[in-house]
């Protein structure tokens, strides 16, 4: 047969079924009837395991297919930004507050809180425990300069690293400067993996409460929580849609609909009863309802350091969907 023929035939054969491959796809999807929404999120989230039972309750009551993308705060939202997430789930205020302003997000509600913890080794060579955090951070310097201690920070860009550099600010130091120095490392990874090297290195470093308690209760860590549950440790996790009309690519009805389970008392209960029985305290409270008591102390501290202009979204960022702030 003539080379050229066999030739045309191939690509002919190729061409066919790589068509009737693709239209295959195409029915698996709309006969199943069910969309996808990608949701880009913070490492402690996703890595204490709580998403994949939110997964599970939300994909039972929708036609949608949950899509993670696990990441730091400062790279979830330049996912967003860039189409390819539809919603974000981060816990950095001054960051998520840029993220509205720049028009890319809209609808952010707080859903959870916990704390930061200052985690170091058990003998706490830098005589911590207990200390308030202006105290702990400004020992840990002084013990690290003098060859005694090390610090490891994310460096990351994720809502913990955005809160740690707060903290150093707050008691005084400069984090750019503080990163020079020998005794001061940086893991460049997610909490997860910044706890397994700060273990490994016998060092202190800032974790969630969520993941701390993962690793420490599953036996991959051995360092304690030395400083804990003060206003300025105080860790605020929020869902913020990306706005369709600077992303037109986003599923934004999703988005919300996925929005609205989060809030709802079935997932608020679902939050702060996740993993409970086996940690004997939650590792994540849910904050919708305790947002409405305004005589609570925590309210107060959630008010101060996450709401924007008296508000957990201005009116201007509500693009329509008052319902979810009543």
């Amino acid at each position: 047969m003539n080379r050229t023929i066999i030739i045309w035939i191939t690509i002919t054969i190729i061409a066919i079924v790589a068509s009737v491959a693709g239209t295959a796809y195409y029915y698996t999807v709309t006969m199943k009837g069910r969309r996808r929404l990608i949701v880009s999120t913070t490492t402690s989230l996703y890595d204490t395991g709580l998403l994949d039972v939110m997964e599970e309750k939300f994909e039972e009551k929708n036609p949608v297919d949950l899509s993670f993308i696990s990441v730091g705060t400062g790279l979830a939202i330049e996912y967003a930004k860039r189409g390819d997430a539809d919603v974000v789930l981060v816990h950095a205020p001054s960051t998520e507050y840029a993220f509205l302003k720049e028009g890319y997000g809209i609808c952010r509600k707080i859903i959870a809180y916990n704390f930061f913890l200052i985690i170091g080794p058990k003998e706490d060579p830098a005589k911590i425990r207990n200390l308030n955090v202006t105290q702990a951070l400004t020992r840990i310097v002084k013990a690290g300069r003098n060859g005694s201690v090390v610090w490891i920070s994310r460096g990351d860009d994720s809502g913990t690293h955005v809160k740690e550099k707060t903290l150093w600010v707050s008691v005084g130091f400069n984090w750019t400067f503080l990163r020079e120095e020998g005794w001061f490392m940086e893991s460049g990874s997610g909490m997860g993996k910044t706890l397994l090297m700060a273990e490994e290195r016998n060092a202190y470093t800032l974790a969630d409460m969520g993941t701390y308690l993962k690793y420490r209760n599953g036996g991959h860590i051995t360092l304690e929580a030395l400083v804990s549950e003060e206003k300025e440790l105080l860790n605020v996790y929020s869902v913020i849609a990306v706005n369709p009309e600077k992303v037109p690519t986003v599923n934004f009805q999703d988005a919300i609909t996925f929005i609205r389970f989060l809030i709802s008392p079935e997932c608020q209960k679902l939050i702060g009863e996740f993993m409970k029985d086996v940690y004997k305290q939650s590792l994540f409270n849910p904050a919708v309802e305790i947002l409405k008591q305004e005589d609570s102390p925590i309210v107060k501290w959630i008010q101060e350091y996450a709401f924007f202009n008296g508000t957990e979204c201005p009116s201007n960022y509500q693009n329509g969907h008052p319902e979810l702030y009543e």
